[in-house]
């Protein structure tokens, strides 16, 4: 991949840790060329059925990890990818990174995981909680409740609803499911705060994940009263999450001698703020300028937008000061299931024969818009905006004895547009303009799904210029911590780059999406607003039946 000119460039690393994996890019700083990459494979991928080592059973809707797993990027994959580039390891000035969110861990004081004390390591709630981790719903549940019951100023900064993944919900299911983990943990912080921890031995709390994972709003996490009111043992948990609260772009410190030895990089050089895959891309996408959407589309789907001002927008992840660039007000969104569900019907809906993506998608594109008579909703990994409650599942409506296999897959396809429309719709009803979209992730080079989006959503699609929008997108943020750039802004408009305008609304499509956009819309209040609560009271019998001995607790929590 190397496309090194000379000996007098500069370079920066970016390194972005996904669910299963992390990769790591080797940048140019002058103008963005990537000239070097690698990718590592998490040796325990997600932690899903039990803990490693005959380790105890998981209930239902966990996902750990095994924060080993994020040192080895720093082992295998930096040093793998500057061999790629061909680069002197002398001339990399920076290292930045990101990852998913909300990914958390309970940490003695000097940054030791919990699961990595030896008598911890069989307890399931001293490992790292994946964002994918939903066990927390009912201790979410009861924090929105309480906080609209005390009117906590804070609640309508993140649309009224505080989700099963983020930092509070997770803390408060360890609390009550392990009083001992809760009490052994002196951090508990984002798995992004934590790497920058062990690259340069320096703990920070980065304003992204502190705004949006950490109720961190105007200055404050939530009041010791309110917490206490949640549980009395709860009230110390924001001393938890505390540390030295830094901007994005910023250095939290310098490569230590021992992350070195791990990267093959020079100790001393600039280690940048941690970030989130989602919201560092907007960097790479060059669309910091409010109005210009960022849609990181892989296993799930993140929503980005700036504003000028702040707004309270109903079922949204949050608006932070500063959350995606310093200067603007950040807002997120999401949808917590797109490729996986396209994953999921690949692997277990359709036929030997029709197997895969490719072949899917070149029948399902055959067929004008409506002609599969379904529409489907896209919660097969719970709703995470604008309704956020991840005991809400998948539907389809309208299957026949002629549907055929690419009629599902089309209607999946399509019911992830939906949401995100209904994401878009909410963000203009609450006077947050969104003018257009970029698209990042792995998803933006399926042409079927990136048309059904322009036309769903009426809007221009652009495509991010660039395969690793979260690697590129820290390695922008390396370039400004290291000094080479003096704004984000500047260091992406030379960094960055996005393909303008790649695909455009067909006017009839969009005539016949706004159709059946109509019955999603309606399906979606109905199944999600309480008017049926079929999914949860069937999600209550699953988990019964799958852990008997607490059938009887589960059914009279969602009764």
């Amino acid at each position: 991949m190397s496309n090194v000119d000379g000996t007098g460039d500069r370079y920066v690393v970016g390194v972005d840790y996904g669910t299963l994996s992390g990769r790591a890019l080797v940048v140019r700083v002058r103008d963005g060329v990537e000239v070097g990459t690698a990718v590592h494979e998490y040796r325990h991928g997600v932690i899903e059925s039990a803990l490693p080592d005959g380790g105890p059973a998981l209930p239902p809707d966990w996902a750990l990890q095994d924060p080993e797993d994020y040192r080895d990027v720093l082992r295998h994959a930096v040093p793998a990818a500057l061999a790629d580039a061909g680069v002197d390891p002398a001339q990399v000035i920076g290292i930045g990174t990101d990852f998913t969110a909300c990914t958390v861990l309970p940490t003695l004081a000097d940054g030791t995981p919990l699961c990595e004390v030896p008598e911890l390591r069989h307890r399931p709630h001293a490992w790292v909680k994946l964002w994918k981790h939903h066990a927390a719903q009912p201790h979410a549940d009861r924090i929105n409740a309480l906080a609209h019951e005390r009117r906590e100023p804070w609640i309508g900064r993140y649309g009224g609803k505080i989700s099963a993944e983020w930092q509070f919900a997770k803390g408060l299911q360890i609390l009550e499911e392990d009083p001992e983990i809760y009490r052994r943990a002196e951090r508990f912080i984002e798995a992004a705060d934590w790497i920058v921890w062990q690259l340069c031995g320096t703990e920070t709390r980065n304003v992204c994940t502190a705004g949006y994972k950490g109720i961190r709003q105007d200055g404050r996490y939530p009041s010791t009263d309110y917490l206490g009111a949640l549980h009395p043992d709860f009230a110390d948990f924001a001393t938890k999450l505390d540390g030295p609260l830094l901007p994005l772009g910023d250095r939290a410190g310098v490569l230590s001698a021992r992350a070195a030895e791990w990267t093959g990089l020079p100790a001393g050089i600039a280690v940048a703020v941690g970030n989130v895959d989602a919201h560092v891309t907007a960097a790479s996408a060059q669309a910091l300028t409010p109005g210009r959407l960022v849609a990181i589309m892989g296993t799930s789907t993140c929503h980005v937008v700036n504003g000028t001002r702040p707004a309270e927008v109903p079922g949204m992840c949050g608006v932070v000061d500063g959350g995606i660039s310093p200067g603007a007000w950040g807002y997120e969104a999401g949808q917590s299931g797109v490729g996986d569900i396209f994953g999921w019907f690949v692997r277990h809906g359709a036929p030997a024969g029709l197997d895969s993506h490719e072949r899917l998608t070149e029948l399902a594109a055959a067929q004008p818009v409506g002609a599969h008579g379904l529409v489907a909703l896209d919660w097969w990994n719970g709703n995470r905006s604008l309704l956020v409650n991840h005991d809400l599942s998948g539907l389809i409506v309208g299957l026949t004895l002629a549907t055929r296999p690419q009629d599902i897959y089309r209607a999946l396809l399509e019911s992830t547009a939906f949401g995100t429309r209904m994401i878009i719709e909410a963000f203009v009803e609450a006077g947050v303009p969104v003018t257009d979209i970029v698209v990042a992730g792995g998803l933006a080079s399926n042409r079927l799904l990136m048309q059904i989006y322009a036309d769903v959503t009426n809007r221009p699609l652009s495509i991010i210029g660039s395969a690793q929008g979260p690697a590129l997108g820290s390695a922008i943020h390396a370039a400004v911590a290291a000094g080479a750039y003096p704004t984000i802004h500047e260091a992406s408009a030379a960094m960055g780059r996005v393909d303008e305008g790649v695909y455009q609304p067909v006017p009839e499509n969009v005539r016949a999406y706004d159709a059946l956009y109509a019955e999603y819309r309606a399906l979606h209040d109905h199944f999600g607003r309480g008017a049926d609560d079929v999914m949860l009271r069937l999600r209550a019998i699953r988990n019964a039946a799958a852990q008997p001995a607490q059938a009887d607790t589960v059914l009279e929590v969602v009764g």
